[in-house]
C-alpha cells in the first residue's frame, strides 16, 4: 500500500530491544516484497513466528481449466452457483485462470480456516454481505462494495458477518496487487488526478491478539498445499509499522473520469497486477458533446481477454443480452465486440449511467474453469446477430 501507517506498540528504533512485560523480547517480523529491496512492515510478536510443531501436505478443492475453444465470447451467471455452507476460501468456485490470475466466486456463510497464499496477493470484491477480515495487522471490516487487497503470504481468516451470505468475486493473483504507477508520485503519494486517494483507503487500526496453541494454517505455496500446525496463534502481534498490510477501498469512492466524448476503459482503472489491470465502473454522468454516443463503440482489444463482473444497476450496453445481477462476461482476444444490437441508438441523449461493474482485462488469454462451464449461458454469443 502506497502509504505508512503505524499500529499499536512499536519501539522508537527498528531492530532495538523491545521488551515484554516479563522481560522477554519481543519477536520481530519483517514481511517485505523482493527481498529487502520493496514495500515491507515490521511486526511484534509475543511468540516466535517460526515456531511450527507439525507440517504435512493438504489437498484443495480441485479445479480444472480448458482453454476457450470455440472462441467466443462468453456470459457466466454466477448465482447459478449457490450453494450452502461454504466458506470463503475453500468453497471458492474457480470460473476463469491463467498463469498470472485466477478468477473465482463464493457464497460463504461461515469462517474460514486460517489461510495464507505464498504465491501472490489476493484482490477481493464484496457483491453483497459483509465480511470481517482478521490478520496479524488486526481486523479490517468490509461491507458490499469493497475491495479488499491482502498481501501475499499474510496469514488471514475471513468471517462473513451479518444476517445475509456474502457474496464474493476473489481475484488471485500470481504476484502483486496496488494502484496503477501513474496514480502515485515517486515518493507514493496518490496524485491529483487519481480517481481515489488515501482518505478513501481503510486498514487495521488496532492489533488483534489471541492467545492459542497448537494453531492450524493452511498455507498455497508454489509446490501446493502444506497444512502448518503453529505453536502458538499468529495473531499474537502487539503493534507493526511500514506499508504493506491488508486494506479495503469502497468502488462508491471511485471517483468517475468524464468526458465530452466515451471514455475509454483506462479512465476506470483502479489497481494493477502481474499482466492484468481491474478497473471500476461507477455511476456517472455521461458524454455531454451534442452528438455524443455515450455507450462504448465496438473495439478489438487484440492484446488481452476483457472480463467483466455485473454487480449492480443497469448496464446499457448489454440490455437485450440476458446480463444480470451477479453475470460475467468474457470478451477474448481474437473476437471484436461491442454493445447489443440498438444500444448506441437507445443511448443517445442518455445524462447519465447508472452502473456498477467491476473489469479485469488480462494480457494473456484466459481458460475456463469447472464452475464457469458449469454456469455458462449458450446462447449470449449469438445475441448480437438478432435485435434486442
Amino acid at each position: 500500500m502506497p502509504y505508512y501507517r503505524s499500529v499499536g506498540e512499536v519501539p522508537r528504533k527498528r531492530h532495538t530491544q523491545f521488551r515484554q512485560p516479563d522481560g522477554t523480547l519481543y519477536a520481530e517480523e519483517l514481511v517485505g516484497q523482493e527481498g529487502f529491496s520493496s514495500d515491507s512492515s515490521l511486526l511484534y510478536h509475543r511468540h516466535a513466528p517460526t515456531a511450527i510443531v507439525a507440517a504435512e501436505e493438504f489437498t484443495p478443492p480441485a479445479f480444472t481449466r480448458v482453454p476457450n475453444l470455440p472462441l467466443k465470447p462468453r456470459h457466466l451467471r454466477t448465482h447459478k452457483l449457490d450453494g450452502a455452507g461454504a466458506d470463503p476460501v475453500l468453497g471458492r468456485q474457480h470460473l476463469l485462470a491463467n498463469d498470472d490470475v485466477r478468477i473465482a466466486y463464493v457464497l460463504a456463510d461461515q469462517p474460514s480456516p486460517l489461510f495464507r497464499d505464498a504465491t501472490g496477493d489476493h484482490c477481493l470484491y464484496l457483491e453483497s454481505g459483509s465480511l470481517r477480515v482478521e490478520s496479524p495487522f488486526g481486523v479490517l471490516e468490509a461491507v458490499a462494495g469493497d475491495y479488499v487487497v491482502i498481501p501475499t503470504s499474510t496469514i488471514h481468516r475471513l468471517v462473513p458477518t451479518g444476517d445475509e451470505p456474502t457474496r464474493l468475486l476473489a481475484i488471485e493473483a500470481a504476484g502483486h496487487v496496488g494502484p496503477p504507477k501513474r496514480y502515485l508520485s515517486v515518493r507514493g503519494q496518490f496524485l491529483e488526478h487519481s480517481p481515489y486517494c488515501e482518505r478513501d483507503v481503510r486498514g487495521p487500526d488496532t492489533p488483534l491478539l489471541v492467545d492459542e496453541t497448537d494453531v492450524e494454517v493452511l498455507v498455497r505455496h508454489r509446490r501446493g498445499w502444506t497444512r502448518y500446525v503453529y505453536a502458538n496463534h499468529p495473531f499474537d502481534v502487539v503493534g507493526w509499522d511500514g506499508h504493506m498490510y491488508p486494506w479495503a477501498f469502497s468502488i462508491h469512492d471511485f471517483e468517475p473520469i468524464t468526458g465530452r466524448i466515451h471514455q475509454p476503459p483506462p479512465v476506470h482503472q483502479t489497481f494493477q497486477g502481474p499482466n492484468f489491470v481491474i478497473c471500476s465502473f461507477v455511476p456517472r454522468k455521461v458524454d455531454y458533446h451534442p452528438d455524443a454516443i455515450p455507450v462504448p463503440y465496438n473495439h478489438h482489444n487484440v492484446d488481452s481477454d476483457e472480463m467483466l463482473f455485473y454487480t449492480g444497476g443497469n448496464y446499457e450496453a448489454r440490455r437485450g443480452s440476458g446480463i444480470e445481477q451477479g453475470s460475467i462476461s468474457l470478451h477474448p482476444s481474437g473476437f471484436t465486440h461491442g454493445p447489443q444490437p440498438g444500444a448506441a441508438e437507445r443511448s443517445i441523449g442518455a445524462e447519465f449511467f447508472d452502473e456498477l461493474a467491476v473489469m479485469v482485462d488480462t494480457f494473456r488469454p484466459l481458460d475456463l474453469c469447472d464452475a464457469g462451464t458449469a454456469c455458462e449461458d449458450d446462447a449470449y454469443a449469438w445475441t448480437w446477430a438478432r435485435r434486442a
